[in-house]
């Protein structure tokens, strides 16, 4: 597997689990991987996948079984929104901004793509505020 140089690799792949979580292949309660089959997965040390297994049990996104292996937290996807929410106002958004005012891009022009992404985007996958 390929991954970026600028970020910790057992950070990436806590991302892709979450990802998965997300999509819905383990929903709560659901067994995930061995850390050991995880490794062979995603061609890494399996040291490093039980690092990402840590960092996401800290997070209560998943949880230890003794004996039986790491299973997904009843309300992982609510804590996953959470932190990816909170990641996104704290850190994407503001680099966001930066770039659209430096290349002087109007809000209704972001809005017009809003607009054409959203039409393009199938429904069940488009948030909707109601």
């Amino acid at each position: 597997m390929d991954f970026n140089e600028n970020k910790a690799i057992y950070l990436q792949i806590a991302d892709i689990l979450c990802e998965q979580i997300l999509d819905g292949e383990w929903p709560p309660q659901e067994k995930i991987p061995s850390v050991r089959e995880m490794g062979i997965t995603l061609q890494v040390n399996p040291n490093t996948v039980l690092r990402t297994y840590d960092f996401l049990q800290q997070k209560n996104i998943i949880f230890n079984k003794r004996g039986l292996g790491y299973f997904v937290e009843e309300d992982a996807v609510k804590k996953i929104l959470e932190i990816r929410r909170d990641n996104f106002l704290k850190n994407t958004l503001p680099n966001f901004f930066k770039t659209i005012s430096l290349l002087q891009i109007l809000p209704e022009e972001i809005m017009e793509k809003y607009q054409e992404y959203l039409l393009k985007t199938p429904k069940s996958t488009v948030f909707t505020n109601k």
